[in-house]
């Protein structure tokens, strides 16, 4: 999939356990994430796993009252913690 984007973007749908997927690989630079205020009783974590090291916030963007847009950076990890 990386060979055919070349230098484009490429967005991936499919919640936290797919993206961890992609970052367990190093394949993720990247990650906008999309909140709509709501008030759940519980939920499942954004992404499965621990980020090492942590994401680095590069904006927040809101749009109207109740709607954010987080964009964060994924800093580039070792080849040792890849494997």
């Amino acid at each position: 999939m990386t060979i055919a984007a070349g230098d484009k973007n490429i967005w991936i749908v499919g919640g936290g356990g797919l993206a961890g997927q992609f970052y367990d690989c190093g394949l993720l630079d990247e990650i906008v994430i999309q909140i709509a205020s709501l008030t759940l009783g519980g939920g499942a974590p954004l992404l499965p796993r621990r980020v090492d090291p942590p994401l680095r916030l590069l904006s927040a963007t809101t749009f109207g009252q109740d709607f954010v847009e987080l964009h964060y950076q994924v800093p580039a990890r070792s080849m040792e913690k890849r494997l």
